[in-house]
Parts: C-alpha cells; structure tokens; sequence
C-alpha cells in the first residue's frame, strides 16, 4: 500500500504539471500567477513548493535511511494494515477530484491569483458543490498519504500544505470578488468554500 500510494502522489504531480501545460497552451497565456498581482503570495507559494517537493522526496529518503526521529508518535498513532487501506483509498479519492477539478476549469486555469488576469468563473462539475475543489482533492491526497506514511515530517508537509491552502484561497477570493465583481459574490453565495451550498441566511458570511 505504500508503494501504491507513494505512486499515486507521483502520477497526481506529473499529471498536474502536464495538464497545467496544457491547459496554459490551451488559454494561450501565461497561468502562472504566484509573482504577479498586488497580493503577497510569496509564503503559499513556498508552502506549496515544500508540500509537494516533500512528498515525492521525503517517502524516498524514508525507505533508504528511514526515520530519523526516534519513537516517532504519529507513526505509533497511524500504523497498520488498516489505516493503509483506508489511507489509499484517500490518496485515490483525493487525487481523482483534484486531477478531474483541474480539467474541469479549462481556459480559466491559474496558478495563483493577479488582479485582471482571472478566467471566467466556473460552476459545472465539482465547481457547482465546492468553490476550490482541486484544493480539496490536494488536501484529501496528503491526508492519505499520512495514514500510509505516518511521521512526524509527514504530518509537516500535511499542515505546510494546509496552511498554504488557507493563505491562497483567502487571497484568491479577495482578487476574484475584485476582478469579476458581482457574479463572484453571487457563486460565493451559492457554494460553500470547500463543500456544500449555502443557505440564504449565510449568503452575508463566509462558510
């Protein structure tokens, strides 16, 4: 199960560098945002790089040095057959919404956020039930692959993904409800930031 998992965090990270070339051909302009705009995107976008970068790495450095921290108490915690079974099985679900989401956005693909340089919204497909689904599907991947690969640098690269995504999607938000005005305040009150609609009495706050 490890090696399985291990894999499919590979396949996930080829596959989002493919498709985001793809997709950049396909809008016929640059997607990556991460240095542009007026918001301050430095700390996600160096979370995101040591999420990702760990997670291919670090499975590797654990299989041919092992752990370096002794009685690790996350791996004490998550250890068995069972959290391995149940840990691909997130890696699989969280890796196909992600891969599925991003195919879905198309020409308004982005790799962070800039003032005047966002797509149109998209509502079909994992859009109509959650606002950031490829987060979603990122976070469900690595919380998999800790119960495969329980340590404690593990769970690191889980929380540096995690805040990453917090940090990015605050800013996205602000930059698409500056950009495209009213049709993004109304998306934001039909669907929840991560999963679910809103009610009407939650159309004035954040889910």
């Amino acid at each position: 199960m490890e090696i399985a998992s291990y894999l499919m965090v590979v396949v996930y990270v080829i596959s989002f560098l493919g498709m985001s070339a793809i997709l950049a051909k396909e809008a016929g302009r640059p997607i990556w945002l991460f240095d542009r705009g007026t918001r301050d995107q430095r700390l996600p976008a160096l979370l995101f790089r040591i999420a990702f970068t760990g997670a291919v790495f670090w499975p590797l450095a654990l299989t041919l040095f092992g752990n370096p921290v002794r009685n690790d108490p996350v791996f004490a915690a998550l250890d068995g057959p069972w959290h391995d079974v149940f840990g691909h099985l997130l890696c699989v679900i969280g890796a196909c919404i992600a891969i599925i989401s991003q195919r879905y956005m198309g020409a308004s693909w982005r790799i962070g956020a800039a003032e005047g340089e966002i797509g149109a919204i998209v509502e079909s497909g994992p859009f109509a039930i959650s606002r950031n689904p490829v987060f979603v599907g990122q976070a469900i991947l690595f919380i998999g692959l800790l119960i495969v690969l329980p340590s404690l640098i593990q769970a690191g690269l889980t929380l540096a993904l995690m805040v990453a995504i917090r940090l990015q999607v605050a800013i996205e938000e602000r930059v698409l409800a500056a950009t495209l005005g009213q049709s993004y305040r109304d998306y934001q009150g039909r669907v929840r930031r991560w999963i679910g609609f809103r009610t009407v009495r939650e159309t004035t706050k954040e889910a």
